[in-house]
């Protein structure tokens, strides 16, 4: 059993229902092969929620031997138009291709992710099936909508943005929806309120899987004082 599966099972283990902000995590997964994460890229994906945690993880490579190795999955290989009207040609299409094995799966948020991306039923069940393969799942602001339509929230605390909180919890009522955070992680789980805080869960899933220096690392060179314990989150266990 690799070290990766080793780690999450003691997170399992010691999963329960009560919240612990605390900068502690423990010893850190350490993987021990490198990590496929795949970033969801649709049109009108927001340029903020792509691109911070894509430039957290895609580093991990300058600070472990088994660092992450990022692409995007878009619904065809034809260039995307972010909503800031950044074009990106997606490495893999979720409709046509063979993908790699999906480690970690970022679901970033989208201009649609509350309407329409969430009755294109080839994206949800893409989600749906990448999501529940998945070691790590990760949600950028209303990307959360994304992962609960799929049903991958439906046993797990979350969050979203901030100003969609309501709409989310009338919308997935059956949700334990959390404000005031800039991210929660319950068990495989990463959700978070996005924008300029999406540098923290990125940075956070570092630290748990490659240590505090690895993500202090990585967060000096993006000229970030990375500190857990100033980041308001909620960690189940």
């Amino acid at each position: 059993m690799t070290k990766v599966l080793i780690g999450l099972l003691f997170v399992w283990a010691t999963s329960c229902v009560s919240g612990n902000s605390s900068s502690e995590l423990g010893p850190p997964v350490m993987p021990d092969r490198v990590l496929n994460a795949a970033f969801l890229v649709v049109e009108g994906v927001y340029n903020s929620e792509l691109i911070a945690p894509m430039d957290v993880l895609q580093h991990t490579i300058f600070h472990n031997k088994f660092g992450v190795k990022v692409f995007t999955v878009g619904p065809s290989r034809q260039a995307i138009k972010t909503f800031e009207g950044l074009r990106i040609l997606p490495d893999y299409s979720f409709v046509s291709d063979s993908l790699p094995a999906i480690d970690i799966l970022i679901v970033p948020s989208a201009e649609h992710s509350m309407t329409s991306d969430l009755e294109n039923k080839e994206l949800i069940n893409f989600v749906r099936a990448s999501g529940k393969n998945a070691i790590y799942v990760m949600s950028l602001c209303d990307g959360a909508f994304v992962l609960a339509k799929a049903g991958l929230l439906d046993t797990y605390h979350c969050t979203t943005f901030p100003g969609d909180i309501e709409k989310f919890k009338q919308r997935f009522p059956q949700l334990k929806v959390h404000v005031d955070v800039s991210f929660v992680h319950d068990t495989r789980m990463i959700t978070s309120a996005g924008g300029a805080k999406s540098y923290d869960p990125a940075l956070y899933l570092v630290q748990l899987l490659y240590g505090k220096m690895a993500a202090e690392g990585i967060g000096k060179g993006l000229v970030i004082d990375w500190n857990l314990s100033e980041v308001k989150h909620m960690r189940i266990q």
